[in-house]
């Protein structure tokens, strides 16, 4: 893939408009008490946010997020020790990932939830027969 100069010089415009309207990290750091990644950003303002909800990080140990690198833009956190990338203006939005990621989390958060409607939801299910059952030679 060929990229022209005038998409570079539009990349690079755009870049700019984001770097003068979006603070970027300055220091980043896992805190082992807290148990949380803890960013700060150029404004002076402190983010934190546990790894277990970032894609990427989440089952991680202590000794996997003692390594965060900041990208020169500032915008970018690498966790050289998972691979792992995390997005700064994303993080600042509420993203911890990618959209395939949160909808699956926000999914699974749903599935566990206990209301009455989903009660008779599973109790209507079950009186046309429920999930057929596996079969041992399936297995």
């Amino acid at each position: 893939m060929t990229i022209t100069s005038q998409e570079f010089k539009q990349a690079n415009a755009r870049a700019k408009a984001l770097k003068a309207s979006t603070p970027a990290a300055t220091s980043a750091y896992f805190d082992r008490k807290s148990g949380n990644i803890i960013v700060t950003l150029s404004s002076g303002v402190g983010i934190f946010f546990s790894p277990n909800d970032a894609q990427g990080l989440e089952g991680s140990t202590p000794a996997q997020l003692s390594q965060i690198e900041i990208t020169p833009s500032g915008f970018g956190l690498h966790f050289p020790k998972l691979d792992a990338d995390l997005y700064v203006p994303a993080i600042l939005e509420g993203f911890l990932g990618s959209r395939k990621w949160m909808a699956a989390r926000l999914g699974a958060q749903g599935g566990k939830s206990r209301t009455t409607r989903k009660a008779a939801a599973a109790r209507a299910n079950g009186t046309l027969g429920g999930r057929p059952r596996k079969s041992a030679a399936g297995r």
